[in-house]
């Protein structure tokens, strides 16, 4: 029975991981992460240390360090060209991964699925003039369209497009083929040019229709019947927690579980984080409180399952030798978040005994964290830290400086502790027949 219940969950996985729609988004997604952490440290560091607004606790405010308000600029530039255009990044990104998989290798193909984005979103604003017109302004993309707001449909926008590129390219029917004398480069240039006609022809084209039939356009269909919902639910403290939960099951079969479900959660609560940090920036009420740094604060921290908890319940409770000298040696990984030496090493996948609590701890850590956030003793995330960040630190510049959230972080790797150590006592008693 064992045996049917992982291979089921390993064939659930291959096929989840080997999907190259999802995959192109897990891995159009993790390329833009770095960018993303950039963004949120220019954040913190107008905020934090750059912002000279009188009241405002900041480096800046301090005797004599006033001169670094005027880098602030620079951070905050470098903040709107990383956070606020993370869709076109991610439409960029995707595109790509999803015409690696379909063996298309071509620059051509980012730059349609852009094109495609950008025919599908509104181009036009309103803005009020000193008299109190209100001006209509075109041509121009705005924050709504470049932002994590307009993530969901510029992914649906490069994987469409990307498929309907790719197969016509690889039909061979619309290929131009020039003399041997024109250049390779030229040659290629031409032998797509029909395929990006026919696709971006088609996304405006069905851009046009849709509006035409509905009265809303395609991106406001896509945030109001499928971003919305999917934020709700998954921001929810229920949602969320389910889906923590899944992501630690799959981890008991030794399936990497957060990277396997990582294309479905994380442009939501990527998104969800976004809303955050612009809300931050602007000095305005922060919204969400579950998002992708209050997933790696409380659901992951020390590694999955919470692991750190783990270490603590070995050291004070296990009789176990094989468990304290790998504990030993998971320590400095654990410092990092890095559980592995744990997660193989004891091991926890498909250990009865561990897989509970490894289940269970992140469920408790993550509950007591929405509801140590809920009622404003931690604050809320509006920093994406490294997810290599020691725990109390990550969770302090995650919250942008609030000590509150550091201190609840430790106490969720304590509570972890405390649902680890009965199930560490029970391995006590599994150890002598073991060893007989």
């Amino acid at each position: 029975m064992k045996e049917k219940i992982m291979n089921g969950f390993l064939i659930f996985a291959t096929k989840l991981q080997s999907q190259r729609h999802i995959s192109a988004i897990k891995n159009g997604f993790t390329t833009l992460m770095p960018i993303i952490i950039v963004g949120s440290f220019c954040t913190l560091f107008s905020n934090i240390v750059c912002n000279t607004t009188p009241g405002y606790v900041s480096v800046a405010n301090l005797p004599g360090m006033s001169w670094l308000g005027s880098l602030k600029p620079m951070f905050d530039a470098a903040n709107w060209g990383t956070m606020n255009m993370l869709a076109i990044g991610a439409c960029i990104l995707i595109s790509i991964e999803l015409g690696e998989a379909m063996g298309q290798h071509d620059w051509s193909l980012p730059i349609t699925s852009l094109a495609c984005y950008i025919a599908l979103v509104k181009t036009t604003t309103t803005a009020t003039a000193q008299s109190g017109e209100i001006l209509t302004i075109n041509n121009v993309l705005t924050n709504e369209v470049t932002s994590a707001r307009g993530l969901f449909v510029a992914m649906i926008a490069a994987l469409v497009s990307a498929e309907i590129y790719c197969r016509l390219v690889a039909s061979g029917k619309l290929d131009i083929h020039m003399p041997e004398s024109v250049p390779s480069n030229v040659a290629k240039s031409f032998s797509v040019l029909f395929p990006s006609c026919v696709t971006v022809f088609a996304v405006a084209g069905f851009g046009l229709l849709f509006t035409a039939l509905t009265k809303m356009t395609v991106p406001e269909a896509i945030i109001k019947f499928i971003q919305t919902p999917l934020t709700g639910i998954m921001t929810s403290w229920f949602g969320y927690v389910v889906l923590v939960f899944m992501t630690d099951v799959l981890w008991i079969f030794g399936i990497h579980g957060t990277q396997t479900l990582k294309a479905i959660y994380d442009p939501i609560l990527l998104a969800a984080f976004a809303e955050n940090e612009a809300a931050y920036a602007a000095g305005a009420e922060i919204p969400n409180i579950v998002n992708t740094p209050f997933m790696s604060c409380f659901g992951t921290i020390t590694g999955a399952g919470i692991t750190g908890g783990l270490l603590i319940a070995i050291f004070l409770f296990s009789k176990r030798e094989d468990y304290r000298a790998i504990a030993k040696l998971a320590v400095p990984c654990g410092i990092f978040n890095i559980n592995e030496p744990l997660t193989f090493g004891l091991p926890i996948v498909m250990n009865p005994l561990l897989a509970i609590p490894f289940m269970i701890a992140p469920a408790v850590s993550n509950i007591f964290g929405y509801f140590m956030t809920s009622i404003g003793f931690c604050g809320k995330m509006v920093v994406n830290a490294p997810w290599t960040t020691p725990p109390g630190l990550m969770a302090f510049l995650a919250s942008g400086g609030n000590i509150g959230a550091a201190i609840t972080q430790l106490l969720v790797i304590l509570l972890a502790a405390v649902v680890y150590a009965p199930f560490v006592i029970m391995t006590n008693h599994q150890a002598m027949p073991e060893e007989e």
